[in-house]
């Protein structure tokens, strides 16, 4: 039973070191598209710790044209 147990604890334990490794941020920002002038507020997203989660939003904005502003809020998923 106590094998079972021991089994079971390092199962949890490798599912929430794994969760914690693949964390990901929601992000609200303002962007901007250039020719015609747009401006976006929206929230999304990132695969990516929030603490270095700028450069990864700019990327991924970028990618559809648009330039970062600025980043209002950060919060852990």
């Amino acid at each position: 039973m106590t094998r079972i147990a021991h089994i079971l604890a390092a199962a949890v334990g490798a599912c929430l070191f794994t969760g914690a490794a693949q964390a990901a941020c929601q992000v609200e920002y303002k962007a901007k598209q250039d020719n015609p002038l747009k401006l976006f507020h929206d929230v999304t997203t990132v695969d990516a710790p929030c603490d270095s989660v700028e450069r990864a939003l700019r990327s991924q904005l970028s990618e559809r044209g648009l330039t970062l502003l600025k980043v209002l809020s950060k919060r852990e998923t």
